[in-house]
């Protein structure tokens, strides 16, 4: 009996981690077991980095969140298509782009705030003046200099109305400009257009200078409600469903054309996954949209205000595995609600760049579950061009020739853990036999 135990913890040790195991190599990208295909249509004799934005159809029908199984095959006349790299780039404005403006010269003079800042070394188009100010209307005369006399930028309004029940801005919306000091006189004002009261230079807190227009992030929607907002306990609801694998990184509201009132809402998004288990956490993201509208006023010199934020990010990473009901609900409180026309769910821009060469053909291809990503030698493609040549992508397609891979054929492949569950039960047996004899044999003794 001794004997026999070690042998069935092995066979059991064995039966318990040898169907989880897999030393098989990755499979090869196969056209006939990727079961979509879309066309790739360049321009005639095209030569060089082509380029394609991918949509969201791309994500919500590949094998994973990570679209592991995209490949880009090329085909030449009378040749079978074959594999080629590729690089999948995300449309997004580096940590690195928001950086510090150093503020100095800080003075207060006659109920006018003045002070310099000295800016990043690169282009630019925004200003965001950290003001430990409330309640406030302001214009900011702004200039630029290099080494000679200030040029002057434009004069631009700055407001906290959150009194009001309306939003906060602190923004310099510049022309994209190189100048290396800006120059800014601050006039605050209340509210009801009079004089601050004792404005202190350590109103000024900083200044960010965020990435230049030309570096912010781009977007592709993945899904949209369009007329099917409802009301419910002071809220107007929208619900979207999105497939899994499906990115959802910003939300983006449009209202009636003809709605000019000016409003500040809270928003809040709720990601469930079907899948979702009763102790599982619920994903919620906040977000507020709001306007603001002003005609300009000559009495205190306060130019018109037209500030609109009718958009914010919503990074969803819960739910990317499983298909999700997206609950979006804004809070009206006691206000009337928004005419909300449209919802729509949105992810960073992805674009699909290949080396591409006279005379062949292209195909973008996936939905095959056993792929693992695709690692290659970028060459060329390690370095986008500023201007790629343009791929078009075709629509979605089926693959008429697609042939499942790893298909059961036979009684044993369709239950792989048949064999596991007959040992278990010979091992069984065998314990019982080897167990009954051993008690005969200690009688006879």
């Amino acid at each position: 009996m001794k004997s026999f135990l070690p042998l069935a913890a092995a066979l059991l040790f064995q039966a318990g981690t040898l169907p989880s195991i897999s030393t098989a190599p990755a499979p090869f990208a196969d056209p006939q077991h990727l079961l979509y295909v879309r066309t790739l249509t360049l321009p005639p004799n095209a030569s060089g980095i082509a380029c394609t934005i991918l949509d969201a159809s791309v994500y919500a029908h590949t094998a994973s969140s990570s679209a592991d199984d995209l490949r880009v095959f090329r085909a030449a006349p009378h040749t079978r298509p074959q594999e080629i790299p590729f690089a999948v780039s995300y449309s997004e404005a580096q940590p690195t782009d928001a950086q510090t403006a150093t503020v100095h010269n800080l003075t207060a003079h006659n109920g006018t705030l003045s002070f310099d800042l000295d800016m990043p070394a690169r282009p630019y188009t925004e200003v965001d003046l950290d003001l430990a100010a409330h309640n406030f209307l302001a214009t900011a005369e702004v200039s630029g200099s290099n080494s000679g006399p200030n040029k002057s930028l434009g004069t631009f309004t700055l407001f906290d109305l959150t009194q009001r029940r309306l939003a906060r801005s602190t923004s310099l919306a510049l022309q994209e400009s190189t100048f290396p000091h800006l120059h800014i006189l601050l006039h605050l004002r209340t509210l009801d257009g009079k004089p601050f009261p004792h404005p202190d230079p350590a109103t000024i807190q900083g200044a960010t200078v965020p990435a230049s227009r030309e570096a912010q992030t781009l977007y592709t929607p993945v899904a949209s409600a369009y007329n099917t907002v409802t009301q419910q306990n002071a809220s107007s609801i929208a619900e979207l469903d999105i497939p899994a694998h499906l990115p959802v990184e910003r939300v983006q509201f449009l209202l009636d054309p003809t709605y000019k009132s000016d409003f500040l809402r809270n928003v809040s998004i709720t990601a469930d996954a079907n899948t979702h288990q009763p102790d599982q956490p619920q994903e919620v993201i906040a977000g507020q949209i709001s306007r603001v509208t002003r005609p300009a006023d000559p009495v205190t010199t306060t130019p018109a205000i037209n500030f609109t934020n009718l958009s914010f990010p919503a990074v969803m990473a819960s739910n990317l595995h499983d298909p999700a009901t997206v609950h979006i609900a804004v809070k009206n409180a006691d206000q009337p609600p928004l005419p909300i026309r449209a919802v729509q769910l949105q992810m960073r821009q992805r674009t699909l760049c290949f080396d591409a060469v006279p005379n062949a053909t292209y195909a973008l291809r996936y939905g095959d579950n056993d792929l693992r990503a695709s690692v290659y030698d970028l060459g060329d493609l390690a370095t986008l061009p500023a201007r790629p040549i343009i791929a078009t992508l075709g629509p979605e397609q089926l693959n008429t020739g697609y042939i499942q891979r790893h298909v059961a054929s036979t009684y044993d492949q369709r239950n792989p853990n048949l064999f596991w569950i007959a040992l278990l039960a010979v091992i069984a047996v065998l314990g019982s036999f080897v167990s009954r004899h051993a008690m005969r044999q200690g009688r006879r003794r």
